[in-house]
């Protein structure tokens, strides 16, 4: 359990996921929220989506009673819908008062949710080896840093296993490349991990890319993501950015 240090009422949570046509999407988040639930009693915590499932952010937000509330992107980069689509759901809820916390990436707690993942498949780290972080990608030249940031940090969390960030669109490099580049510098013994918090459309197509390699799951109701979901809430909270929208800034 994490209780909150930080005084007055606590705002309301809502976690905003992408959403996916995956029904096993809908099942993971809700796992996710259920468990960061569990690691703060009393705190409300609901849940949104920027598209494809419900309940949507603008109305789950809609259903809130006048006050205050924390969007909490279960997302792991700064891209489009971070900098856009949340603030324009929060500032159209003119009831509440709206922070919007950083994304979920980068973080130490995410390189030990991808570590525990690829150490589910069977892949260990050795002098050959190699990880692809295969994410959904973004035009945002930030989120490709967020994605570097992250890659670095798994990369120690391995022992320094070479960590190469790769995408299912809007950037490069794709997965294959990306296995290709680890090959030629000698490293065979690859492995892809699922840098998506639940199954959808990206995290299968980067899977099926290289056949044959171990291809961790998506993070999804891993500890380490729940509690850093709470990190990210409270950070936002104690944030003392002026105005009625803020967003919190980054963790160093």
């Amino acid at each position: 359990m994490t209780p909150s240090l930080l005084p007055g009422p606590a705002p309301v949570l809502v976690a905003v996921a992408h959403g996916s046509r995956d029904p096993e999407a809908l099942r993971t988040v809700t796992a996710l929220l259920a468990l960061v639930r569990s690691l703060r009693p009393g705190l409300r915590a609901e849940l949104g989506h920027v598209e494809l499932n419900e309940p949507l952010l603008t109305d789950a937000l809609d259903a809130l009673p006048p006050g205050e509330t924390v969007l909490v992107p279960l997302l792991f980069g700064r891209g489009h819908h971070v900098k856009h689509d949340l603030p324009r759901a929060a500032a159209a809820a003119r009831h509440l008062r709206t922070r919007i916390a950083a994304p979920l990436g980068p973080h130490p707690l995410l390189a030990d949710a991808l570590a525990a993942r690829l150490a589910e498949t069977g892949w260990t780290a050795s002098r050959t080896g190699g990880v692809v972080l295969a994410a959904a990608g973004s035009r945002d030249p930030e989120s490709a840093v967020d994605a570097g940031r992250t890659a670095a940090l798994l990369s120690a969390r391995l022992g320094g296993t070479p960590v190469v960030p790769a995408y299912a669109s809007a950037a490069a490099p794709t997965v294959p490349e990306a296995v290709a580049a680890l090959r030629a510098a000698g490293r065979h013994r690859t492995a892809v991990a699922s840098y998506f918090t639940a199954p959808g459309l990206f995290a299968a197509r980067c899977a099926r890319a290289v056949p044959g390699l171990p291809a961790a799951r998506p993070l999804g109701a891993h500890p380490a993501l729940a509690r850093l979901v709470l990190h990210r809430y409270d950070e936002a909270r104690a944030a003392s950015l002026p105005g009625r929208l803020s967003v919190a800034a980054r963790a160093s």
